[in-house]
């Protein structure tokens, strides 16, 4: 039976699927909580631990996915094109925020992870938590730390601002779009901006450009927070 499903189509299939399901159960539930990740990746793990599929096997049939993510990720470049004007007048700010946020997200983690009496691989593995995965999952196998750990922790970080961000900002008063995209594209990265585009296009944009100057960021800072 496992060699049966043990291929391309199926694990494509598999992936898709999952995640439908995920969007099928948070539309029907209507818990705002119950993000669609929820749904997928357990259901996900559940079939390759049923059928004994290997974790490679399915990473290797899933690679068209994620090399459509590029095209994607560059397509947030035609919102930003479109906004460029607002986007250059306010660049000091965005560029003050991502600043700003990339300093606070590790200080953060340092300070809670010494409260909490983590080790410091651990706080070391969880400092790029607000950057989009693979620059994350990079800084942190350049310093020693632990990338697997890192992964799943920029995944939490991402759903957690994709969740509450929005009603988070609210709460705060924060109406300025440029203000909204940047706070979700910093804390937040891919899910957070997919939310953001959401809102309108403007935050969109914004959220994506902050993707990238966050990544940048941080990637400068981590090493000094950990001379």
């Amino acid at each position: 039976m496992s060699s049966l499903v043990s291929n391309t189509p199926v694990m494509l299939a598999l992936t898709f699927g999952a995640y439908l399901l995920g969007v099928w159960a948070r539309r029907k539930s209507g818990i705002a909580l119950l993000h669609p990740l929820f749904i997928c990746i357990p259901a996900i793990i559940a079939v390759l631990l049923i059928f004994d599929i290997p974790c490679d096997l399915y990473m290797e049939s899933n690679k068209i996915v994620s090399f459509v993510l590029g095209p994607c990720v560059v397509a947030l470049g035609l919102k930003l094109y479109d906004h460029r004007k607002i986007v250059i007048e306010n660049l000091p700010a965005i560029a003050s925020a991502v600043i700003v946020g990339s300093v606070v997200s590790i200080a953060s983690v340092i300070i809670l992870g010494k409260v909490c009496g983590l080790s410091d691989l651990m706080i070391l593995s969880l400092e790029p938590k607000s950057v989009t995965t693979p620059i994350a999952m990079d800084i942190v196998e350049n310093l020693g730390g632990n990338a697997s750990l890192a992964a799943v922790t920029v995944v939490l970080s991402g759903f957690v601002g994709n969740v509450i961000g929005p009603a988070f900002m609210n709460i705060l008063g924060i109406r300025n779009p440029i203000a909204r995209g940047a706070g979700m594209g910093c804390s937040s990265h891919g899910l957070g901006t997919a939310k953001a585009i959401e809102e309108g296009a403007l935050e969109g944009a914004v959220s994506g450009l902050c993707i990238a100057l966050m990544g940048v960021a941080t990637a400068f800072a981590v090493p000094f927070f950990n001379m």
